[in-house]
């Protein structure tokens, strides 16, 4: 999937800085999980759960992406970490970092916060192919 810069977007070497970022979150994060995860099948089971939140785009865009920027902004996932490694709790831990898994991928990947405007437009930029006409 390509992306094509527009206006509320980032382009060029600071996109690429983006992504690089999202590969490293997600580096970060599957290591960090093979220390103190819960097993792979855990780690499996929940990586795709975020994605839940396209079911919000049947309410319209201005929901969906609502919901979709709720599951894939880092700070939900960084709240479970905290409250994980403060509270003593090694299951809030491994679904926060599975959960920052998933958003590191998605970025690295190009899929970024999506604007209210559509699913395609994104901070990271436009998902899809150039519109031909």
């Amino acid at each position: 999937m390509s992306t094509v810069a527009e206006p509320g977007s980032v382009a060029g070497g600071v996109r690429l800085l983006l992504r690089a970022e999202g590969l490293v979150v997600l580096a970060a994060a599957v290591a960090a999980y093979a220390q103190f995860g819960a097993g792979w099948g855990w780690f499996a089971a929940l990586f795709l759960l975020p994605d839940v939140s396209f079911l919000a785009y049947l309410a319209g865009p201005r929901a969906g992406a609502w919901a979709y920027n709720a599951m894939h902004s880092y700070l939900g996932a960084m709240g479970l970490l905290a409250a994980g490694v403060l509270g003593g709790m090694p299951m809030l831990l491994a679904v926060g970092l599975v959960w920052c898994a998933h958003i590191g991928f998605d970025r690295m990947l190009g899929y970024g916060l999506k604007y209210d405007s559509g699913f395609g437009h994104t901070h990271l930029g436009r998902l899809g192919r150039k519109d031909p006409w």
